[in-house]
């Protein structure tokens, strides 16, 4: 027996069966597989016992054992789908891909199994239920919703099809977000001429220099990474290196642009699409808009798209307006027609004029160790809870930090690793993903754990990482997603935290939090500059202020396109004409977009929330929960930004909950009503009526 295969030797095994914090040191790819399948067995085992005849349908001897195995297979995986993500190499993806489909068929078998369905059917139908308390009724109940949902009740031969998509689709949206990665770190600039790079501010060539030198190169290199082509959009004189960029980023895993067919989504993005569709019909929907609505707060597609159409209507002649301004502005540049690559570089420009304002004036005063240490410090005033670091657990990178947040009598209620910065091999974007639920049982209290993941720029030079405002918003915005997973005091796994939460609530907490970067009071706990340390000017916090609505319009405009483009694809699909995926884009943005891209853009090919995500046909929910976040936070404009009644309250009847309760009835528990989207129009600056 190999050290591991040999559970004794296995640290992923070791992990779980100790309930110790997974040691990254020792973690290796060879130990993904064996693990997993020995925590497969295991749970088939569990599931094999509960369903014999002889064991009663109580809670004790049928859904606390399969809330256990449940649990012990997902913290196996959790390190495993982590580093894949965050440590790309060769190897990682060969244990990842090894795994997934394992757990892919095991899924399938679990939510087909009829015998384990009759037994939590009968369960639910016991006197036994009756003396179960809420909780735990909702977790049976919500495991019967998810039984029919994988097709238990379909014929064999229709279960075996069923399957079958399930296990193909978790292959493709695994090829999918490889091919972006790919196809985003393949794609380089080298510069060694700096005139070239006129108009960027020294932060960013600072960033630019430094990629370079990672790569023994001399001069300054340009990617794909978020920190880098963002810096080039936004600040770049040269039209043509900004047009460069701009179309080796929209491209990117597609058929057009430098690398095209190179690794090209296309095909992966139809036959996702096709399966979709093929399985919702199978379980009686009509399209898989519908069938994701039945784990989420809206009714119906068509009541998404009245929402959607309504932000669309109430925004489109302002960014209609903000685009006139932008195409003023480059005309006197002597550009003759604005193009997608000039809107960031514009939208700059006109923010300094109009507010003599730049991002960049931001940076000195949020180096990033003053700014976590204050949204600690703001996270602390509202709920009473302490944030420490600790420095004896193991993480699987020199920038990894790891922290403890515990009430102020000291009981810990969760871990949480964070991982700020870009770097080569890390997936891009800004996440947070559980490592383990809170769950109670006979051993005690299993505290919640969380990985937290940003693209933020690095720390160059010997000075701290500085970070955009926006960055500090991504900051607190992952922060909130973290809150909700560790603060919960719910004692059963599946509805604990974010788990078993509608989708289209889930961002709720995340979106709240970054109301706090806009104010002065919750500034002043950590905007300072980081050589001087003086604290954040106030003309300068004014400027932001002022400018927190530059381009809102715009920006509003282009999520309800995203959003709507989304949730077309998936009910609109036509399995006799297949997904016309480029088609519906550019039909969704006839219709409400302000500018047209050019024709190479190929935006879907790198849309990873709705291809290898969990946004399909839910990307609304940002729009749709921000509706509710932004209500939320009127709760403490009405009265204290830090006011500790309200903050107790929206801790208890929002982040403690998890999913014991709809969404709706936890926000109406905090709010005192049900929420109005008058709160999100203030914020955003289109709080005018409407035209009658």
């Amino acid at each position: 027996m190999s050290a591991a295969t040999d559970p004794v030797s296995n640290p992923l095994i070791e992990m779980v069966d100790t309930g110790r914090l997974p040691d990254f040191q020792a973690i290796e790819p060879e130990h993904a597989e064996p693990a997993v399948e020995a925590l497969i067995d295991e749970a088939k085992a569990t599931i094999e016992r509960c369903t014999t005849e002889d064991v009663p349908a109580t809670w004790a001897d049928l859904i606390a054992p399969l809330e256990a195995s449940e649990d012990r297979l997902e913290r196996v995986f959790a390190p495993v789908g982590h580093l894949h993500a965050v440590m790309d190499s060769p190897k990682w993806r060969e244990a990842y891909q090894a795994c997934v489909p394992k757990l892919t068929a095991f899924s399938s078998e679990v939510g087909q199994n009829t015998a384990l369905y009759e037994a939590v059917k009968r369960l639910r139908d016991s006197a036994e239920f009756d003396r179960l308390d809420a909780v735990q009724q909702r977790v049976i109940n919500d495991r019967l919703r998810d039984f029919e949902l994988a097709g238990v009740a379909l014929p064999e031969e229709a279960k075996a099809r069923y399957k079958e998509i399930a296990q193909r689709l978790s292959e493709l949206s695994t090829t999918f977000q490889q091919n972006l990665l790919d196809a985003t770190q393949i794609w380089q600039k080298h510069i060694t001429d700096q005139a070239a790079l006129a108009g960027l501010p020294e932060s960013a060539l600072d960033l630019l220099a430094q990629n370079a030198t990672n790569k023994d190169m001399k001069g300054w290199l340009i990617t794909l990474d978020a920190p880098s082509f963002i810096a080039v959009l936004t600040h770049a004189d040269d039209r043509g290196l900004r047009t460069e960029v701009y179309e080796a980023f929209a491209t990117r895993a597609s058929d057009t642009g430098p690398h095209a067919g190179e690794y090209d989504n296309s095909a992966l993005m139809d036959e996702i699409l096709a399966l979709r569709h093929e399985a919702a019909n199978l379980l009686g929907f009509a399209n898989y808009a519908e069938q994701s609505l039945a784990k989420k707060m809206a009714d119906s597609p068509a009541q998404i798209e009245a929402f959607l159409l309504d932000l669309a209507e109430r925004t489109f002649d302002v960014a209609k307006a903000e685009l006139a301004d932008l195409r003023e502005l480059a005309a006197a540049d002597g550009v003759d027609e604005l193009a997608a690559w000039d809107v960031g570089y514009y939208a700059e420009k006109l923010k300094q004029q109009r507010y003599d304002f730049s991002d960049e004036d931001l940076r000195p005063y949020f180096p990033a160790p003053a700014v976590i240490d204050g949204l600690f410090k703001v996270v602390q005033k509202l709920y009473d809870v302490d944030i420490r670091a600790r420095d004896d657990i193991s993480t699987w990178h020199k920038d990894v930090t790891v922290y403890e947040i515990a009430d102020a009598d000291g009981t810990q209620r969760g871990v949480f690793y964070l991982d700020p910065y870009a770097r080569e091999g890390k997936r891009g974007g800004a996440w947070m993903n559980g490592f383990q639920n809170r769950r109670v049982d006979d051993a005690g209290i299993q505290n919640p754990v969380a990985f937290l993941t940003c693209n933020f720029s690095p720390p160059i030079g010997g000075r701290p990482a500085l970070l955009t405002h926006d960055e500090v918003t991504t900051l607190f915005h992952e922060f909130g997603h973290g809150l909700h997973h560790m603060l919960t005091r719910v004692e059963h796994s599946s509805l604990a935290g974010i788990s078993g939460v509608e989708w289209d609530a889930v961002e709720l907490p995340s979106q709240f939090m970054e109301n706090w970067c806009w104010h002065r009071e919750a500034l002043d706990l950590f905007a300072a500059h980081y050589e001087t340390g003086e604290t954040l000017p106030q003309d300068l916090f004014d400027k932001l202020a002022a400018a927190r609505n530059h381009m809102a319009g715009w920006q509003m405009l282009r999520q309800v396109e995203i959003a709507l483009f989304d949730l077309r694809l998936h009910r609109d699909f036509d399995a006799e004409h297949g997904a016309a995926v480029m088609d519906t884009l550019n039909n969704v943005r006839a219709e409400v977009a302000v500018l047209a891209p050019p024709e190479f853009n190929r935006f879907p090919h790198s849309f990873m929330h709705i291809f290898a995500g969990g946004y399909a046909a839910g990307y609304y929910s940002y729009k749709w929960a921000e509706v509710l976040s932004a209500d939320a936070f009127s709760a403490f404009e009405e009265t204290d930004l830090f006011d500790t009644e309200t903050g107790r309250r929206f801790l208890t009847e929002v982040l403690e909950r998890g999913s014991t309760r709809d969404a709706m009835d936890s926000f109406v528990a905090f709010r005192g009503r049900e929420p109005s989207i008058d709160a999100l129009l203030r914020h955003s600056g289109l709080h005018e009526p409407k035209a009658a």
